[in-house]
């Protein structure tokens, strides 16, 4: 199996439905671009979701990866077992909604007025990808960094949607 992949775009919480952010403020429509590897099992029991660091992005494996060395065909998390999804945080400058996206109300990016966005804003988001995608239970979180503070958030929020 191949570890190649393109970015994908996930649109939700469009208006009415906004995410209401941990601020109290909402926020949507939200894109946030995502990479996948490997394949999801018909069980939908084998989704890894990996989550970036600080500067990182959705590009976790393959030709320059941050963690193509762990991630890939017969790697510790081996993508001929195991679906690997890295999403893009939202709040950042990766593809996901951030202050360069344009602002529904101005038609403008969002620049300084884009609304603080908290580790728990970026794993609620990230729940309604998984969602889309069909999955009810992640069988790992992982990640460095801010992606580790991602992780744990993914464990106190969505506990059920969590095997390790």
């Amino acid at each position: 199996m191949t570890n190649n992949s393109e970015i994908k775009y996930f649109e939700g919480f469009n208006s009415p439905n906004q995410m209401k952010l941990q601020s109290g403020q909402e926020l949507g429509p939200i894109t946030i671009a995502y990479e996948t590897f490997g394949k999801l099992n018909d069980s939908k029991d084998n989704a890894v979701l990996v989550c970036h660091a600080l500067t990182g992005d959705a590009h976790v494996s393959g030709e320059n990866g941050w963690w193509d060395f762990l991630i890939g065909p017969n790697k510790a998390i081996d993508t001929n077992k195991n679906f690997v999804i890295c999403s893009n945080a939202i709040g950042g400058c990766k593809g996901s909604t951030g202050p360069s996206s344009k602002d529904p109300k101005t038609g403008k990016p969002y620049g300084l007025n884009f609304p603080v966005i908290t580790i728990g804003d970026m794993v609620q988001a990230q729940k309604a990808l998984i969602d889309e995608l069909g999955i009810a239970q992640l069988k790992m979180v992982l990640g460095g960094s801010m992606g580790g503070m991602q992780a744990m958030e993914w464990s106190i929020m969505y506990p059920k949607r969590v095997k390790a």
